[in-house]
């Protein structure tokens, strides 16, 4: 690939005294361009992933990253939105703008603002990365979407609740060695398989640890061409592979107990990438709800269908495991800020890569996976990084 990051920033994600998506863009956006070892004065474009959709009545929020960083009012700026997956779609299109030569620099940041929000009207919020026509009645807003998954999943391959719960509670373990996840209490697995006054039942057979949390938050991260970045960059973390791949918006059309469009995403990117997904080492996967991440290690290929629960149960995916997934804590644990996740994710790994991810550090990590998926599948976005500099 012709880009590399380069900086990156990143807020704690939960509920923010930040009062909107403005003051959330002010706390990275600087930052990031100086973690860089940029100015302002260098970035060609910016690309801001917001998902709104009814979150803020205030719009056009490209436009107030300038406001931020006065230095940028003249700069191109844009906004991406492609529900879960807004973040990656962001860095897609700093990717291509860097690729096409219109950009040497460009500044990335994925920011929401949720819980100022009352928690039903979230819930219709989100239901717009559904396909209303034929699934806004389902109970439980989107947790009930899933929910409908995990029970199609557990009447064709069995009960499943117990590799969820391990999923639930590797990943809240995880969160606590990360200073900017919303979630940092550890939950073990007694406690996420028991359904209980503080862990009731959301939907179907989903627990209130299987569900990702409502989060505020931002993440910023600086895009450069990779000559450029291999020469001065203070670090740079490589592309091997930016992958995305579609499927139908309705669930009706497609399976909903194998997730074929990220499996696709998958495979082109490691192909692209000439290598196997067992020489990863480490994977960053969106675990809106357990159910998802159980799917993706199928996705993955990790296991066959209908075997992912395999993975957690021999502990496979855990921070000491072969392959460990989600060594951030994942949605999960950090939280799921809409329009955040996917340039959260890729700084999360490039963290890791650059050997700066604290507490969080894996030992001499050489190549990520990230996965980001825009709502149930839908829009599937596969990274593969390495560290270059």
């Amino acid at each position: 690939m012709s880009a590399c990051i380069v900086g990156w920033s990143h807020t704690r994600f939960g509920k923010s005294s930040a009062p909107d998506i403005e003051a959330l863009v002010e706390e990275v956006a600087g930052k990031a361009i100086e973690h860089a070892g940029l100015s302002p004065q260098d970035i060609d474009a910016v690309v801001l992933g917001v998902f709104n959709n009814g979150f803020s009545r205030q719009d056009f929020s490209a436009s107030m990253v300038s406001l931020a960083v006065p230095e940028l009012r003249h700069v191109p700026a844009v906004r991406t939105e492609n529900a879960c997956a807004t973040g990656s779609s962001a860095i897609r299109t700093g990717l291509q703008a860097i690729e096409s030569g219109r950009a040497r620099n460009v500044l990335v940041i994925g920011a929401e603002k949720m819980t100022a929000t009352p928690t039903a009207e979230v819930g219709d919020i989100l239901l717009g990365a559904s396909y209303r026509k034929e699934e806004a009645d389902v109970d439980g807003g989107f947790a009930g979407v899933f929910a409908n998954i995990a029970q199609a999943y557990f009447q064709k391959y069995g009960d499943r609740s117990d590799a969820l719960a391990r999923i639930a509670a590797k990943n809240h373990a995880n969160g606590l060695r990360n200073p900017y996840a919303h979630m940092q209490k550890p939950f073990d697995f007694d406690f996420c398989s028991t359904v209980s006054e503080k862990n009731p039942i959301v939907a179907g057979p989903l627990r209130r640890t299987d569900c990702s949390l409502i989060s505020d938050g931002a993440a910023a991260l600086v895009l450069s061409d990779a000559d450029a970045a291999r020469a001065t960059a203070p670090r740079a973390i490589g592309f091997r592979a930016a992958c995305q791949v579609n499927d139908f918006l309705p669930l009706s059309r497609r399976s909903n107990t194998f997730f074929e469009g990220a499996a696709l995403a998958w495979q082109q990117a490691c192909e692209e990438a000439g290598v196997s997904v067992w020489d990863l080492s480490f994977v960053e996967t969106h675990d809106c709800f357990t159910i998802a991440e159980l799917i993706e290690y199928e996705a993955m290929g990790l296991a066959e269908p209908g075997q992912g629960a395999s993975i957690i149960d021999e502990g496979i995916s855990t921070f000491e495991g072969r392959l460990p997934v989600n060594p951030s804590g994942g949605l999960k644990s950090k939280g799921h800020p809409i329009g955040a996740t996917g340039v959260s994710q890729h700084v999360m790994a490039a963290m890791q890569l650059a050997g700066e991810a604290g507490d969080m550090q894996l030992d001499a990590p050489e190549l990520a996976g990230v996965f980001n998926m825009g709502g149930a599948a839908v829009a599937n976005y596969v990274s593969i990084l390495e560290r270059v500099r």
